[in-house]
């Protein structure tokens, strides 16, 4: 493991909640939440057991909370039996929400469909029962390789109907990533579209499924059931596919929810792999559905008359959890995105929030900066131009987000009016950890506050000891909680090396480096990866990236670290600016404003050696900066990993010249 950092950005702004949020919140101030943070230390069996009971449908009651002895492989609830998508959608047909909209889909080109949770429920029941005809059943794993559609949640809860175990590859990855993930998990059935649209252009689904399955080692897989999104002409195998319309066409819409254990694999999300093989990261039923549920209710407040959006592909955890399954379980009504935010104009997000009244919004800090330089070239599509009103609870979701985006994200988008959430959380953790409450929590612009009732989080010393507050150390969790992952799918040795490494006594290691201030706020300074040694001196990417933004003109920035002969490590910032790309002497006297300016925010020791100027920086579909690419750049070396997720791979060329 890597060292930890030395300093912190200093945040002297505080946000108290606003009252209209504090009334009638799921947690209503400061005091309610430590009633709950105080339930779960003196109690945490009784604790969560009672939120389970609460908040799930269970077909068998289980009996036993929480199962240590085969540790760090937790079990929980796991005597008892329930089925997920029972407890997204079966629930509410008796209730006024099965007429109520489940999601409202808006296509790349505008179009908008809307769906009830009962015409749901009908079309999920509908596929289920199809791929039952097939002779698919529980226990099977399903590749799930979609463009963002209703059928993509269609096609996750019907295999969660029946006990198939999905695992979604974001339709951005490449053929030779489908291929090892159908190989690793041992796929029988692939579900995908013949085509996927993004900002007006189509992109091939079908195609990268049909190279895969050719690379050898698929032989398991029995079906392609196949989506028609475009009608774009496609290779055929009547043998193995078939159109999905025709599987569900005629087939009945109801189907019975299998009863699973609790403990049974709902799904497999494999981590993007950036150094060797990617990890399998398994969640189970029962802890994931409670967790994502209480994540709901807790940090967004849920409530009947909300419009949630979260702005994730169903490709990451964050449209596992926040798009397939959470607000189904909770009976929200949602809007479902298929495009990019700058299609057909960069004021695309907030038309849409405008149109659909949008209450609660979900995005990531990538999306946040870029659109604040989009705001500033493009005065006409910026924010304040559009009715943002319905606006409650808006969010910030996948890294840290720097004080001077969240301020932006606060004042221009929330009007001044609306908690920004900082959620920190990951692929394994299942759902949210370290996030405000809009009803209780003082807000620090850049913090992502505190933990969650029943999580119980600390920094630590790479011997698992304690660090004091406004010192650096890696960020843990002390105990287990329902939605924690339970394995690597197929290496339970990786998993425990990689998150409870025996150095640090059966605490679970998040990766993340982290620091507490003075008032306890929770700070994350980056990956364990991500701390820069400069002659000695321990930085954080993050707060380095934070300085750089906080000045007049800059946007978005990226910083990673190279060799040095002379420092050991040398800093190299990637800029985004406001403005168009400077040239010359002028991008030499820009460079030096921004040296001076982290040297004044942070110390000399911080000055970036190398900065890159560009019109973006290299992002995934999603909107995650690839920093890994962006150290293979710094060195001065030609990229040679995939690239294929990237949205604009030719940006690595524009980063190449230094200044």
């Amino acid at each position: 493991m890597s060292s930890t950092i030395d300093s912190i950005l200093v945040e002297n702004r505080i946000f108290p909640p606003f009252p209209n949020l504090v009334e009638g919140a799921a947690i209503s101030g400061m005091d309610a939440y430590r009633a709950l943070c105080d339930e779960a230390e003196r109690s945490p069996g009784e604790f969560w057991g009672r939120l389970a009971r609460e908040n799930l449908n269970w077909s068998k009651p289980f009996t036993q909370v929480l199962d240590e002895s085969q540790a760090p492989f937790y079990r929980w609830f796991g005597d008892g039996e329930l089925n997920v998508s029972a407890n997204c959608l079966d629930k509410h047909l008796e209730t006024p929400t099965a007429n109520k909209p489940a999601i409202i889909f808006e296509s790349d080109d505008g179009k908008v469909t809307t769906i009830t949770y009962k015409q749901l429920h009908a079309r999920v029941c509908q596929l289920a029962n199809g791929l039952k005809s097939l002779g698919h059943k529980a226990g099977e794993r399903a590749l799930i390789y979609m463009p963002m559609s209703i059928e993509a949640v269609v096609a996750m809860q019907a295999c969660a109907r029946l006990g198939i175990i999905h695992s979604v590859v974001f339709g951005g990855f490449s053929s030779k990533s489908l291929h090892e993930r159908a190989v690793d998990v041992g796929a029988t059935l692939i579900i995908t579209a013949d085509e996927q649209v993004r900002g007006g252009r189509t992109i091939p689904l079908k195609s990268a499924v049909d190279e895969a399955l050719a690379m050898g080692g698929c032989e398991a897989v029995a079906h392609v059931v196949v989506y028609k999104r475009t009608g774009g002409k496609v290779q055929w195998h009547p043998e193995r596919d078939l159109w999905l319309d025709d599987l569900c066409n005629g087939q009945p819409e109801v189907c019975a929810a299998v009863s699973l254990n609790a403990e049974h694999p709902l799904f497999i999300l494999y981590t993007s792999g950036s150094t060797g093989k990617p990890k399998g990261v398994q969640h189970a039923a029962g802890g994931f559905l409670l967790w994502a549920l209480l994540t709901m209710k807790w940090t967004f407040d849920a409530k009947d008359s909300d419009v949630f959006w979260c702005t994730a592909d169903v490709g990451w955890v964050t449209g596992h959890t926040y798009i397939a399954y959470g607000p189904l379980a909770a009976g929200l009504t949602q809007v479902m995105f298929e495009g990019v935010p700058t299609y057909p104009n960069v004021g695309r997000f907030w038309e849409m929030i405008q149109r659909h009244k949008v209450t609660v919004f979900y995005t990531a800090p990538t999306a946040i900066r870029s659109l604040t330089k989009a705001a500033e070239t493009a005065p006409e599509y910026h924010p304040r131009k559009y009715d943002l009103s319905s606006l409650r609870i808006i969010g910030s979701v996948g890294e840290p987000i720097n004080p001077e985006a969240w301020m932006w994200y606060y004042t221009n988008v929330g009007g001044e009016r609306c908690p920004v959430l900082d959620t920190w959380w990951q692929t394994e953790t299942g759902a949210h950890m370290l996030t405000p409450l809009p009803g209780a929590t003082p807000l620090k612009p850049g913090s992502c506050t505190f933990p969650l009732p029943g999580i119980d989080a600390a920094v630590v010393d790479e011997a698992g000891g304690p660090v004091e507050n406004s010192k650096g150390g890696f960020l843990v969790i002390r105990r287990p909680w329902p939605g924690m992952i339970r394995t690597i799918w197929g290496d339970p040795e990786r998993f425990k090396k990689s998150y409870f490494p025996p150095e640090l006594k059966g605490v679970y290691l998040a990766g993340d480096g982290a620091q507490r201030d003075a008032d306890g706020y929770f700070w994350i300074m980056g990956r364990i990866d991500d701390v820069l040694n400069v002659s000695g001196h321990r930085l954080g990417t993050m707060e380095v990236e934070s300085a750089l933004v906080s000045h007049e003109l800059v946007a978005e920035a990226a910083v990673v670290g190279r060799p040095d002969g002379t420092t050991g490590e040398a800093v190299v910032a990637f800029v985004v600016l406001k403005r168009a790309l400077p040239e010359g002497s002028e991008a030499d006297d820009i460079a030096k404003q921004l040296r001076d300016w982290v040297a004044k925010e942070i110390g000399p020791i911080a000055k970036p050696k190398d900065i890159r100027f560009g019109e973006n920086l290299p992002k995934t579909r999603s909107g995650k900066i690839m920093r890994r690419l962006l150290r293979v750049v710094a060195q001065g070396e030609t990229v040679t990993q995939d690239v294929s997720t990237l949205e604009n791979p030719a940006i690595l060329g524009q980063l190449s010249q230094a200044h």
